[in-house]
């Protein structure tokens, strides 16, 4: 017993020497570069192709092909990947939800690369490096360790790597070679991946898609090392090896024998699940989701037609046999649920491919057990989407980078637990429903499908719930300011999605004929993701598109053309179009009439990150206004969260007390006693208490770093103070989150403007109204657009092609739409010149003296002296008058 314990010790200690060098080449990465690199298990396998290649094939000696392998080929790929992917996203300043989806594309290039040069098939003959004994590579994993730690503590270089990981712009500006520095980092990555390969080829399977996976799967030791520690992963990485070597001697009888038995196979897949769901993820919200696309006009009625006639084509086809073509309608269902949680909702999910699997499995139990197809595949979707809701729920809470690692988890945990394990696919088999047994009568069913699926994403992308998935999409905190159920939102995107993928996932395997594992595997999934970021995430021509191009290509002579030509696109994904965008759009001929009619501007130029950031070029001073200019008297006097007459008398410019009998109830906002420390105990509030009067102007005013935008976040929901209480009207409302404060009536604007750049400005608003506290009231649209003076042909523009000036309106009006009677205002002036400021000060002056309850965070002492009632300043954390 002893000895089997030795035994399995060294196995598991051979295997964690493995996964601890995929930890040690991610984190030096991620630190040096902040990408998130999962490419770094197709760089392995390509590597270990390569020394098979010159050992094997051309027969050269063993040492000479690891040193080409390992100190030339490996690190050659990092700095191509550096030079010709990564570099130039970096300065685009992409987001890293942007290089993530690089090197997903890097991936499935060099997936498709070892297809096409060494085919598919499995190697058994790759030469061993170090030998078989475990402690050989123990000891270099410990001594690369210590010499990459160090490096990073002792020497020059790890003096500037420190300093571009802790601030990348000043470590420029100090004179350090940034590039340099990245090139390094990712030479090195690049070369624990080539020996992390060739270690282990050996004693697992050396195919182009096992590989990779396998080691993406050892992506868990870096995500419990937090991305930082080197020790913690290498830790982690033995005792992950160790345990799962030892859970090979339980053996138990009954149902449990197997699942125990893929655990204990799959441990390190459990793993990445757990420390993804609960540790803290990496990343940060808002910052690295997918950015919202290029707004569009849509395709020319001509074009799908065009389209319609291509896919009904096959059914005109002389031969019976339509092998190929009764795939592409179901593979384009499956991709359909990409466009509504990636392309709509934008978030990174890896995981379609399992719930696609689900759905064939699924549908062959149920017709295993006499139910008839078609009602067997209408059960099955409502069972994956339940799935979906329970996979989805700890998944919500996750943004970006964290959210892209627990869906890519929770499909690789489906594909080994479930889809590829004998207790639960064995002597499955899939027919096609009755009726529906010949290729020409299922394809015509399928496009049936394909159709109503089309019908129903597009009416929930035109719709208030799509408008509210773009907004989570295109910026997520001014998406909750609106008052959207950000959680929920997200939850029933990832149901919808799961459904879909099921439908389509249940289709296609009806049309094969057979449940087949490998047509679900999670690197088809991150094939699709490719795919359809590729040509054009939003657009429901991409999946149609997508679904023929993969089928086509996979179904020529040869194979991995589809991964290679894709994944090649995917790399450049920050750098051009989604394909589909270079089509013909049709834009509405309303829009085109009134940009016709519209005086000629030169363009703003600028664009706007997803918190907010804008680069500014060419807006000529005096015309950031937009249409309509300043709010004249008999529009942008009325009051926009009550109704009244459009020739309403305007209220007195200068700041007033509302009068006695005005007819909406006060509401009061109380700060109680509020104390918030961040973490490393810095004090941001320090007992602070706060009333605002209702329809006074509240200003709060003091230095940087004085505590002003922490109190604010902690009276809009954004953060929650560690002590005190915050109130309503007497009601305890500490703990709603910001969407509930704001349909309780507490609208805010953001200091970086939280506009919606893919939705128009009447958009942008109307989501105010259809999200805040009090809705159903369209009118309230119109009232918002004519007080702010956007009323005119302005109103359908898109919000990304505005200047600051308009956009801070309309930030305005999506607030004052949702009729709300207290709003916090985030230095409202930032970015305004001198006369967009005075019209900003009449309004506000209106809105107080018609009864609204300001508060006004501003560093402009004019705007404040203008308009405010009140002033507190703040020092330290408290409030000093």
């Amino acid at each position: 017993m002893a000895s089997l314990t030795y035994e399995l010790t060294l196995a598991g200690l051979a295997v964690g020497s493995a996964a601890a060098l995929t930890g040690i080449g991610l984190i030096v990465t991620y630190r040096a570069t902040g990408v998130l690199n999962l490419a770094h298990g197709a760089v392995a396998m390509i590597c270990a192709y390569v020394l098979r290649q010159l050992v094997v094939v051309w027969g050269w000696p063993l040492p000479a092909g690891a040193l080409v392998t390992l100190l030339v080929v490996a690190p050659g790929i990092g700095l191509v990947l550096d030079l010709g992917v990564f570099r130039p996203l970096a300065r685009r300043e992409a987001n890293p939800a942007q290089s993530l989806v690089a090197s997903i594309g890097v991936f499935v290039l060099l997936v498709g690369a070892a297809v096409l040069l060494w085919g598919p098939g499995a190697r058994d003959d790759v030469p061993v490096l170090l030998g078989d004994d475990p402690w050989a590579q123990l000891g270099a994993v410990v001594a690369l360790a210590c010499l990459v730690g160090a490096v990073t503590r002792w020497t020059r270089f790890g003096r500037e790597l420190r300093a571009v990981i802790d601030n990348r712009p000043l470590a420029v500006l100090s004179g350090i070679d940034a590039d340099r520095v990245a090139a390094a980092g990712w030479a090195f990555g690049s070369f624990t991946a080539g020996l992390t390969g060739v270690l282990l080829a050996p004693y697992v399977r050396l195919d182009p898609y096992g590989m990779p996976l396998l080691v993406v799967e050892v992506i868990a030791v870096a995500v419990i090392a937090r991305m930082r520690s080197l020790p913690v992963a290498v830790g982690a990485a033995l005792a992950i090896g160790v345990a799962q070597a030892q859970l090979t001697r339980l053996h138990p009888e009954g149902w449990a024998g197997p699942l125990v038995q893929a655990v204990g196979a799959n441990l390190f897949v459990v793993a990445l699940l757990v420390a993804a769901l609960v540790l803290p993820g990496i990343g940060g919200k808002g910052r690295d989701a997918l950015p919202p696309p290029v707004r569009q006009g849509r395709l020319p009625g001509a074009g799908w037609l065009v389209v319609g006639v291509l896919f009904l084509l096959p059914l005109g086809f002389a031969g019976a046999d339509l092998h190929t073509a009764i795939q592409v309608p179901a593979l384009a269902v499956i991709l359909l649920s990409l466009v509504v949680v990636a392309g709509r909702g934008g978030q990174i999910t890896l995981g379609q491919a399992a719930y696609a699997g689900l759905g064939a499995l699924f549908t062959a139990l149920l017709t295993a057990r006499g139910v008839p197809g078609l009602p067997a595949l209408g059960l099955a979707v409502p069972l994956v989407g339940a799935v979906g809701l329970l996979t989805g729920w700890p998944a919500i809470r996750r943004h970006g980078l964290a959210l892209a690692l627990v869906t890519l988890a929770t499909g690789v945990a489906v594909s080994r637990f479930v889809l590829t394990q004998p207790y639960a696919t064995a002597g499955l088999s899939l027919g096609r429903p009755a009726g529906f047994s010949g290729d020409r009568a299922f394809y015509a069913l399928e496009l049936v499908v394909l159709a109503g699926c089309l019908a129903l994403v597009a009416a929930l992308r035109r719709g208030r719930t799509g408008r509210a998935l773009a907004a989570l999409r295109d910026h997520e905190p001014g998406a909750e300011a609106a008052g959207v159920a950000v959680p929920r939102l997200k939850l029933l995107a990832f149901v919808l999605g799961a459904a879909l993928a099921a439908l389509g996932g249940g289709l296609l395997g009806m049309g094969l004929r057979a449940f087949d594992p490998e047509a679900y595997d999670p690197v088809r999934g991150l094939l699709w993701f490719a795919a359809v970021l590729v040509l054009g995430a939003d657009s429901l021509l991409t999946p149609l598109a997508a679904a023929a191009l993969l089928t086509t290509l996979d179904a020529g002579a040869y194979a991995g053309t589809a991964a290679l030509t894709l994944g090649l696109l995917a790399t450049l994904t920050a750098r051009v179009p989604p394909l589909l965008n270079l089509l013909p759009q049709r834009t509405h001929p309303r829009k085109a009439a009134e940009s016709a009619d519209a005086p000629t501007r030169k363009p703003a130029r600028f664009s706007i990150s997803r918190t907010g950031e804008r680069s500014e070029m060419g807006v000529p001073p005096g015309e950031a206004l937009g249409e309509g200019g300043n709010p004249g008297p008999a529009e942008g006097r009325t009051h926009p969260h009550r109704p009244a007459a459009d020739n309403a008398p305007a209220p007195a410019p200068a700041p007033a007390p509302a009068p006695a009998n005005t007819p909406t109830p006060p509401k009061g906002l109380r700060a109680h006693d509020l104390t918030l420390t961040h973490p490393g105990g810095v004090t941001a509030l320090d007992h602070v208490t706060l009333d605002l009067a209702p329809s006074r102007i509240t200003a709060l005013v003091g230095p940087n770093g004085a505590g002003k935008s922490t109190l604010f976040d902690c009276l809009a929901g954004t953060l929650r103070p560690g002590e005190g209480r915050i109130t309503l009207d007497g009601t305890d409302i500490t703990h709603r989150s910001a969407h509930a404060r704001t349909r309780l009536g507490i609208a805010r604007t953001f200091q970086r403007l939280a506009v919606f750049p893919s939705l128009t400005v009447e958009e942008n608003v109307r989501l105010g109204e259809e999200q805040g506290h009090v809705r159903k009231d369209p009118a309230a649209v119109e009232r918002s657009l004519r007080l702010l003076g956007l009323a005119g042909s302005v109103r359908h523009a898109t919000a990304a092609d505005l200047p600051t000036g308009t956009l801070r309106r309309v930030e305005l009006a999506r607030a004052l739409a949702g009729q709300p009677h207290t709003l916090l205002l985030d230095e409202p002036a930032a970015g305004l010149d001198a006369a967009e400021t005075a019209a900003l000060t009449r309004v506000l002056a209106a809105l107080a003296a018609d009864g609204l309850t300001v508060l006004v965070v501003e560093h402009d002492p004019d705007l404040v002296a203008g308009i405010a009632h009140t002033v507190h300043t703040m020092e330290g954390g408290r409030i000093v008058s």
